[in-house]
């Protein structure tokens, strides 16, 4: 199971929401680039990023950052937030991007998943963020009617590389991760299914790679950040 630290822009800074509240940012790093290596040199495979600015702008916000951390980082990196449609994923895979998450368009235009899908195979992931099991888009800012299992099974032909689960009431707030709702998930599709919201202890990270369900990764942001998971020693843990 490959675990994705993760690097929260907002205002070209590298920052923790709690609950998806972007008026409860905590600022952890000036220098987004900077903190990226720091995750790199501790050894991690892969980079989660997402541009908060920009899931609510519904296009790219903090371009600069996010190509900075391209630019100096030789792991593959995933970005979310923004990316509405094939001209904006065309430039950031064009920059060195290795996958892009797809949330609010995944519900309100699933056929350009579908397109992107085809034309960028294993560079496009969903997202599927939710709060009490239905999905919510535009930053988490919006609730629909739609829920969960039923969104991720609309895309078991799509030939997407991976579904992102956030359980919204988690993420940040050090509880652990919905670890129930994420092994349903990943067993109710063929999709491999990373969970992210919540992971805080090395202890949340082996619950979830030994729960059965085959989850191909796990996302931790805050936890990283505040000390309560130490990524060489956890990434040491989940090789083992």
């Amino acid at each position: 199971m490959i675990l994705y630290p993760a690097i929260d822009l907002k205002d070209g800074q590298a920052v923790r929401l709690l609950r998806g509240e972007m008026d409860k940012a905590t600022v952890f790093n000036d220098d987004p680039a900077a903190q990226a290596r720091a995750f790199v040199e501790a050894g991690c495979e892969w980079l989660h990023l997402v541009d908060l600015n920009g899931a609510f702008a519904g296009e790219p916000v903090n371009a600069a950052p996010v190509e900075a951390i391209l630019k100096e980082c030789k792991v593959p990196a995933q970005l979310g937030g923004g990316i509405r449609d094939m001209a904006t994923i065309e430039t950031w895979l064009d920059k060195g991007l290795a996958r892009v998450i797809l949330g609010t368009v995944a519900v309100e235009n699933p056929d350009l998943v579908r397109e992107a899908a085809k034309a960028f195979p294993g560079k496009v992931a969903v997202g599927i963020d939710a709060r009490n099991g239905m999905v919510a888009t535009k930053g988490w800012a919006e609730e629909t009617d739609v829920q969960v299992t039923d969104l991720a099974r609309s895309f078991e032909d799509a030939g997407v590389a991976a579904i992102i689960y956030t359980d919204i009431n988690r993420d940040g707030a050090m509880q652990g991760p919905n670890i129930e709702a994420t092994a349903d998930l990943a067993r109710a599709v063929s999709i491999p299914v990373i969970a992210s919201g919540g992971v805080s202890s090395i202890a949340d990270l082996i619950t979830l790679r030994d729960c059965g369900a085959g989850l191909n990764g796990a996302i931790s942001g805050r936890a990283l950040y505040d000390g309560a998971i130490d990524l060489k020693e956890a990434l040491a843990t989940l090789r083992a």
